[in-house]
Order: C-alpha cells, then sequence, then structure tokens
C-alpha cells in the first residue's frame, strides 16, 4: 500500500514538471494580401484656415461676430477703439482743406505773389519804355549821357525785380501744390490706419473661435479669431523625418478618429511642405478626405496609415517570427535566412528562403 502511494505521487511530480514547461509557440507561412504603411499623426483642420490678426493698437470696441457664423469676404469682424487715431484723422482733414485753399489760385497767398509780380511787371513796362525813348533821343544826340545812363539803370532794375518776383509766384505757387500733395497723401494714410481699427474678413466662410471679448487690450501681436471654409476641411499630419523619402503626392491614407471609433475614412496626400520642422524632427504633410465624416470640427485628433505598397496573394510571415530582420528558425533552433519585401506591423512578406509547408518557431 506504501509502495503504491510513493509510485503515484512520483508520477504526479514527473506530469507536473513536464506540464509547467512552457510549450515553443510555431506557425506556418501563409498566403494572403499585404500592405506596407507609414503611420501619422495630426489634425483636422478648415480648408484655408486663418487666424486673424489686428495691424494696430487698441482696445476691441466691438465683435461683430460669434463662433458658428457663417460670414462674407469683407464683413465686419470686430472694430477697435482708439481715440488718438481719431484726432491725427481730423489733423490731416484739416491741414488738408487749409492747403487746398491756400493753393487755390484765387487764395490770399497767391494773391499777394500774383499782386507784387504785376506792379514788378508794370513797372518794368514803364522803365522799358522811359529807356527807349532815352535811347532814341540819344542816338539823335539829345539829353544828356548821364539822362541816358539813369534810364537804362532804372530799365535793368525793374526787369531784375520783375524776373525775380516772376519767379518767387512760379515757386510759390509749385510750392502751395507740392503742400496740398503732401496734406492730400497724409490725409489718405490716417484714414488707411483709421481704416485698420475696423477688422474685415478675407474669405467667405465660418467663424470657428473668438478669442478675445470686448474691452481687452488688443496688439498686432494678439489673435482674435478662427476663420475657415465652411464643412471643407483638410487633414494636417506630422511625418517624422526617417519616413519622408516614401511619401509622394496622391498617395492612399487610412484615416482614424477618436470621434468616429471603429470607423476608417479614406483620404489622399494633397502637398507635402518641402521643410523639416527642427524641434519636432517632422515634416508636414497635407491630405484631404475621400469620404469626409458627416460631423468634423477644427483641431479634432487623427491618425492615419499613408499606404505605400500593397501585394495581393504574398507568402507572409507574423514579424514577431523574423529574427534580425532577415532570419526565421524551424526545428531545431535551425536559422534559415530568407529575403523579406513588404512588411508592416503585424506581418512580413517572404520572397525567398522557406515554403508555406515549412513549420516556424518563435524566436
Amino acid at each position: 500500500m506504501r509502495y503504491t502511494t510513493l509510485l503515484t505521487t512520483f508520477i504526479f511530480c514527473i506530469a507536473g514538471i513536464f506540464s509547467c514547461k512552457k510549450k515553443t509557440a510555431t506557425i506556418q507561412p501563409i498566403v494572403k494580401d499585404i500592405t506596407e504603411s507609414v503611420y501619422a499623426s495630426g489634425k483636422i483642420k478648415a480648408a484655408e484656415q486663418y487666424a486673424v490678426f489686428a495691424t494696430v493698437n487698441g482696445i476691441l470696441k466691438q465683435a461683430f461676430v460669434k463662433p458658428g457664423d457663417t460670414i462674407q469676404k469683407g464683413a465686419k469682424l470686430f472694430l477697435l477703439d482708439d481715440q488718438t487715431s481719431d484726432l491725427s484723422n481730423e489733423n490731416a482733414r484739416i491741414n488738408l482743406e487749409l492747403s487746398e485753399e491756400n493753393s487755390n489760385r484765387n487764395s490770399d497767398k497767391l494773391k499777394e505773389f500774383t499782386l507784387a509780380k504785376n506792379i514788378a511787371y508794370n513797372k518794368f513796362q514803364l522803365d522799358s519804355s522811359i529807356y527807349m525813348k532815352q535811347k532814341h533821343l540819344w542816338e539823335m544826340n539829345i539829353g544828356t549821357e548821364i539822362e541816358f545812363e539813369q534810364k537804362k539803370l532804372a530799365y535793368q532794375t525793374s526787369r531784375s525785380n520783375y524776373e525775380i518776383t516772376n519767379s518767387q509766384y512760379a515757386q510759390a505757387k509749385r510750392q502751395l501744390a507740392t503742400d496740398a500733395k503732401v496734406a492730400s497723401n497724409n490725409y489718405n494714410i490716417t484714414k488707411k490706419q483709421q481704416a485698420d481699427y475696423t477688422i474685415k474678413s478675407l474669405m467667405n466662410g465660418t467663424v470657428y473661435d473668438v478669442l478675445k471679448e470686448q474691452g481687452e487690450l488688443v496688439t498686432p501681436q494678439t489673435q482674435l479669431a478662427v476663420i475657415g471654409l465652411s464643412n471643407q476641411f483638410i487633414i494636417e499630419l506630422e511625418i517624422d523625418e526617417k519616413d519622408i523619402s516614401r511619401i509622394k503626392l496622391n498617395q492612399h491614407i487610412e484615416i482614424n478618429m477618436d470621434s468616429y471609433k471603429g470607423q476608417v475614412f479614406e483620404g489622399v496626400i494633397t502637398s507635402i511642405y518641402p521643410i523639416m520642422n527642427e524641434r519636432t524632427r517632422t515634416f508636414t504633410v497635407k491630405a484631404q478626405f475621400i469620404n469626409q465624416p458627416p460631423t468634423i470640427y477644427p483641431n479634432l485628433s487623427v491618425e492615419a496609415n499613408i499606404i505605400i505598397h500593397t501585394k495581393k496573394n504574398a507568402l507572409v510571415i507574423p514579424t514577431s517570427y523574423l529574427l534580425n530582420g532577415s532570419t526565421v528558425l524551424l526545428e531545431d533552433n535551425k536559422a534559415i535566412p530568407v529575403k523579406t519585401g513588404l512588411q508592416n506591423y503585424d506581418y512580413v512578406e517572404i520572397l525567398e528562403g522557406i515554403k508555406s509547408t515549412d513549420i516556424l518557431y518563435k524566436p
């Protein structure tokens, strides 16, 4: 009886030892379609989305829009308040009116120069007539040389005075016209600057966000709103620098979104930014939906697989059965070199080295 009990205990121990020994996993290569892709993550943006900024400093006096509003190009978005701008515009307007008045031919300033020019001209005409008469008499030996020289000097002096006043009149006229032009330019500049205090939309679209409230200080570095096309969205993806050489325009992508769990949407690459972000070591790629989700918003996160190659009826094994990227294990840990083809996260294509009937051991 005791012998039987000991024998039974021994058998159970041996069975326990062998049952505890872990069996090595094995598989056989299978034939299936395989797709090689590049993983990318990113976010949704509205098509032609842009941030609204002011070009001047001021206080936000009024917001004409709110998030979700549909707007037209040129529509008022915000009004900034700045009393200094109003005063500058008023001063420029007054200066323009004064300059235009002074440049008018009937203005008091030009009348002064016109009167001086006319007096000088009349004096010149009179002295010229007297001089010509005295010269004629002198040629007939009538009169004295002193009288002739006096009349000649008076004629020359009045001629010079007339030329000077005529030049002063022309110069004054040009100066007043220039002043009027400068005043007009200054007025237009202040009007343009004043117009900058009313911020308008650059496109037809939707206001997706308003970031400032009435009474807040606004500078040219202050973002006021986000605007983009209505119901048209793009996908902005970040591609690691090691993968960018495999990315091409018009490549097909499969898109997953947290807001649509379990659904896959299709898209296509539309643009590749030709510069790397040195901070993240990534490239920016844009894509558009082929089948866009029914409800979507900017800044939703996305994950995408960019399809590089697809092959049907390929001989594949799980990637976990590939050792050092080029070897598989057969029975008794026999290492066999293989030539691989397409590869993704789950499977790798085997081009040469093994057959579909071989049994592979997991490394």
